[in-house]
């Protein structure tokens, strides 16, 4: 008698998940209330590959270890893809073992961060403060001083080496 409540309370956990899930896409696609930087998603596409329009606009993950800026190890910033506003110190960039582009601590009011329950467990995603783009996620499992992973999709990132503009 028990399987079957396990299977109802599996199928109402999932439908809820799902409709949290449509939801956080429509948020993401229109932009967070109180970032700056809005576009429509007709600018937003056009602005974006079509990779980083998934992750950036509708909380997509990309695979890992496919991200060339896992072997960027330059001074400089990491900046939203989306909108270029600066999020990352690269001195502050470790390798995770992951297969994202990793980082231990975000510049002062670059990122904010919300409750994610698409995997049925609560996450904290991470998204760019400026335009409310998905970054990624933060977990507690990262180096010292912070003790903090700021686990990104490196589609989501823009580097720009020190000395460029």
């Amino acid at each position: 008698m028990s399987q079957p409540i396990a299977t109802r309370r599996w199928i109402i956990g999932a439908a809820l998940g799902g409709v949290g899930a449509l939801a956080l896409s429509q948020h993401l696609a229109a932009g967070r209330p109180g970032a700056p930087y809005k576009l429509t998603d007709a600018q937003w596409r056009q602005r974006l590959t079509p990779a980083s329009y998934k992750v950036l606009r509708h909380a997509d993950t990309e695979v890992p270890g496919t991200s060339p800026l896992l072997k960027e190890h330059r001074a400089g910033v990491f900046h939203c893809a989306g909108c270029n506003w600066p999020l990352y110190d690269a001195k502050t960039k470790y390798d995770s073992g992951t297969g994202w582009p990793s980082f231990w601590q975000p510049l002062p009011n670059a990122v904010a961060t919300m409750t994610d329950l698409e995997t049925g467990y609560p996450r904290t995603e991470v998204h760019c403060r400026n335009c409310g783009g998905h970054l990624g996620h933060v977990f507690n499992d990262g180096p010292k001083p912070t003790g903090k992973r700021y686990c990104m999709n490196g589609l989501a990132l823009a580097f720009r080496a020190a000395g460029k503009a």
